[in-house]
């Protein structure tokens, strides 16, 4: 599995400007709102999800959006939605419980995870994530996070949670 000393090479290596702030850890969407207030750009919950046909799905919507996971099954094409295991969520992504991220994709190499970002995010000029632990917060711009996702080999699906709906990609 690549540690957060891989991740920021792997950024460095794609000319992607991180700050990463450090900080006690920080476990759900809520907590660490002090945190937050002092890092420019868009904040975000992420969840590792399982459907119904062992398919496995990583969400990151921006931290204020309501997901609704009982019709979210309908708007992305899957079957029903619930958590994934700890153990499926180190075994694909190599984060544990309140360290989920999109940065955690670069230890999907089989690409097993589908991705749905959140329209806010994808639109963001900046997005905050962990890098592979929740005790701290990597900040980059759109242009570097769209860069991190073709190295790992991902488009992701975007999805309008207010409208949901899949947003159509240029």
């Amino acid at each position: 599995m690549k540690t957060r000393a891989d991740l920021m090479a792997l950024l460095a290596d794609l000319g992607v400007e991180t700050l990463t702030h450090e900080h006690p850890a920080v476990f759900r969407v809520g907590e660490g709102e002090d945190i937050k207030a002092a890092i420019l750009g868009a904040h975000t919950k992420n969840l590792f999800l399982k459907d119904a046909k062992g398919q496995l799905w990583l969400i990151s919507a921006a931290d204020r959006t309501v997901i609704d996971l009982k019709r979210l099954h309908s708007v992305i094409g899957s079957a029903r939605l619930s958590f994934g295991s700890a153990d499926l969520m180190a075994e694909t992504l190599g984060v544990t419980p309140g360290s989920v991220t999109a940065f955690g994709l670069i230890n999907d190499t089989h690409h097993r995870v589908r991705f749905v970002l959140d329209r806010v995010l994808a639109d963001a000029p900046r997005v905050n994530f962990h890098p592979l632990t929740n005790t701290a917060t990597t900040g980059i711009d759109q242009a570097g996070f769209r860069r991190f996702l073709a190295a790992v080999g991902l488009t992701p699906i975007i999805v309008d949670f207010a409208a949901m709906a899949i947003v159509p990609q240029v």
